[in-house]
């Protein structure tokens, strides 16, 4: 079954370059566009695609906004975020809106591919640019509120959950790896939660870029 994609962008020379590039793969096709954060929402409800590649500053809706919505209505949909902002401030906002993927515009084509493949298996992507500056992001955070990094504090099977949580398994699929009870996990990732000040899985993801973890 071929990837099911649907492509959000204001400006349709950007979609028809898209969809030329992701037609010419023979595991990927694009279901529908839609030029406005609205009209995004409302196809993925329609069409449920398994990825949906978005631009932030499309109109009546953003971007941001447009993700958190579609993924409270559409858990199973992943997203990959297009843009041209390089900011960390649009990257945080994107991740914590529950974005698997963030890229710029300028990205490789070959980028963008793997970015759609990575998110429709419930992995993260991200380039190196932006995870770089997601990493140095977090080193400045660090020393201006004058605290130390809590991962020191994680047992090793503390890390090794984090790192499975971080590259998109369930909690059922976690404990089948390490041959643990279901039970166990979700004990496991309420403690590194707690240990590193985190409140969600995109928190725990965006954490794991930052460290390296997973890129």
């Amino acid at each position: 079954m071929p990837i099911r994609i649907l492509l959000a962008d204001d400006h349709t020379v950007v979609r028809d370059g898209l969809r030329a590039l992701l037609e010419r793969q023979p595991d990927m096709t694009v279901v529908a566009e839609a030029a406005d954060g609205r009209d995004c929402l409302r196809l993925a409800g329609e069409q449920s695609p398994d990825v949906v590649v978005m631009d932030i500053t499309v109109p009546n809706m953003n971007g941001i906004e447009a993700t958190r919505r579609i993924l409270a209505a559409k858990p199973r949909t992943a997203v990959v975020i297009l843009s041209m902002h390089q900011h960390e401030s649009y990257v945080l906002r994107s991740l914590k809106a529950g974005a698997k993927g963030y890229l710029l515009k300028d990205s490789l084509r070959s980028d963008i591919l793997d970015a759609i493949r990575a998110v429709s298996q419930g992995r993260s992507f991200f380039t190196r640019k932006i995870s770089r500056m997601l990493q140095e992001d977090y080193v400045r955070q660090m020393e201006h509120r004058g605290v130390e990094d809590s991962y020191d504090l994680l047992t090793d099977r503390e890390r090794e959950i984090l790192q499975l949580v971080a590259e998109g398994k369930a909690n059922k699929e976690v404990a089948g790896l390490l041959n643990i009870s279901l039970t166990t996990v979700e004990a496991h990732r309420t403690h590194i939660l707690q240990k590193l000040g985190l409140h969600s899985v995109p928190d725990l993801i965006l954490y794991a870029v930052r460290k390296s973890i997973i890129s």
